[in-house]
């Protein structure tokens, strides 16, 4: 159930900001909070789509004054549960994007997707390190951290941010970064929510025209061979590149390229930020492992990063669990194939591992709040068939999870979480220090829970 809120302090707000503001059950709430997996439907009491920093700042302060508490949404990809009641705040419309190539900058607002940053910054040779989608909102993807096809030899994306702006608890914009505010940029950077809502990051970007990147595909008899051999090959990768491997169940329907559809492969994903006849070099292995279907491994601008995962760019039904893990090795990978290899009964479309370390397990000299550092792979399972949601997928998953056994890792970084509300969950967010220093920034920047965050 949600509250009341009486025609005039409704029309308060509604002449206080310049974006849109909708109730329960008004024409335009539902699009507004779509969300990029469609059945995930949110129900607030009311909404506002923010056109600037002062809207939300008058969202908040309103929020704060009703004893509402405010949820935000940018792009809808973070979404992973329901949110009933309360504010939500969407701040798509705040697409501010400046870049300063002599300082190698970008100052990125809350709602900019990856993919206008990535072209920007292309112009002057440079690139920011990214998430392996381009249409993911560039902000809530490194509040969490950001794990990208430049992880190992660059680290998380969050470790390149230099600055925020934030609208507090108490509704006041503020700057945050190593000078200003030092404690609330170091949980910024990783301690994902709780804390305020950002409305713009300045983000440094790198010097970076060309990758040695894409992805191969083995079909058939070639897919268990090539996944054995991944998973030697990457154990004794250079950390300048970095590396993934994805298990795909392409369905036979519109949509998916005709090459893939109505077949079972195996994706391996791999990019190096340097030479290509190094590149290349590296890269050797994994062609020579067994009969290659596909190959997209070359040279490309960085403006083709997208196209080294090719991440869905629209939304449908998705049911995620992810892990990281402490090891992955030849042993572990064949116990696997059973679960998700070609012949396995299995309800995922794609069951991914990316290889991390190098950059991953290194912090910044002045710390961030990044949890999963000292993890060595991330693990998802992704079901498309709602069917699947409620029984099969979870089964399934539980199946993946005893096998994978004492390798997942104690902490399991926030945006491989897909149940901020579960306490045991939410506990493995972050090891007990940084986990212990959040709570206590939190509790400074957020008293009264203003930005209902975690289990209640």
């Amino acid at each position: 159930m949600g509250i009341e809120l009486g025609d005039d302090i409704v029309a308060q707000l509604r002449e206080s900001v310049r974006g849109t503001v909708l109730l329960r059950g008004d024409d335009g709430l539902t699009a507004e909070a779509a969300c990029f997996n469609p059945t995930i439907r949110h129900d607030p009491d009311i909404l506002v789509a923010a056109r600037d920093e002062n809207d939300v700042v008058e969202a908040v302060r309103f929020a704060r004054a009703h004893s509402l508490p405010l949820r935000i949404q940018a792009t809808g990809h973070g979404s992973e549960s329901p949110i009933s009641g309360g504010l939500l705040l969407i701040t798509r419309d705040l697409d501010a994007l400046e870049v300063d190539a002599d300082a190698r900058r970008v100052r990125i607002g809350a709602g900019l997707r990856w993919g206008p940053v990535i072209a920007a910054t292309a112009e002057h040779g440079l690139a920011p390190v990214t998430g392996s989608s381009t249409s993911v909102g560039a902000v809530g993807y490194t509040l969490g951290g950001g794990l990208g096809p430049l992880a190992r030899s660059h680290g998380f994306t969050a470790d390149w941010v230099r600055a925020f702006r934030v609208v507090t608890a108490g509704g006041e914009l503020v700057t945050a970064d190593d000078t200003t505010n030092p404690e609330l940029f170091w949980a910024l950077r990783g301690g994902k929510g709780g804390l305020g809502v950002v409305t713009e990051m300045t983000l440094e970007v790198v010097p970076l025209a060309t990758l040695y990147a894409g992805s191969v595909f083995f079909e058939g008899d070639a897919i268990e061979e090539a996944f054995r051999a991944w998973a030697g090959w990457s154990a004794d990768l250079a950390e300048e590149a970095t590396t993934s491997v994805a298990f795909l169940r392409i369905p036979d329907m519109e949509g998916p390229p005709p090459p893939l559809r109505g077949r079972s492969l195996l994706n391996v994903r791999f990019a190096y930020p340097g030479d290509a006849a190094e590149g290349e070099r590296l890269f050797a292995p994994m062609r020579a492992a067994a009969p290659v279907y596909l190959d997209f491994v070359a040279e490309m601008p960085t403006t083709a990063v997208a196209t080294i995962h090719n991440d869905p760019e629209v939304g449908g039904p998705t049911w995620i669990r992810g892990h990281m893990l402490d090891a992955f090795d030849q042993e572990l990978a064949e116990a696997l194939l059973p679960l998700i290899g070609p012949d396995a009964e299995s309800p995922f479309l794609a069951v991914e591992v990316r290889q991390l370390g190098g950059a991953t397990h290194r912090d910044t000299p002045d710390g961030t709040a990044v949890g999963g550092r000292a993890s060595t792979h991330t693990f998802s399972s992704i079901a498309a068939d709602p069917a699947t949601f409620a029984e099969a997928a979870p089964a399934h998953a539980e199946a993946i999870a005893a096998v994978l056994g004492d390798r997942v890792s104690s902490v399991t970084n926030i945006n491989w979480v897909t149940d901020l509300d579960d306490p045991a969950a939410f506990e493995r967010m972050w090891p007990r220090e940084i986990a212990d220093r959040l709570t206590e920034t939190r509790s400074q920047w957020d008293p009264e829970r203003v930005f209902p965050f975690g289990p209640a």
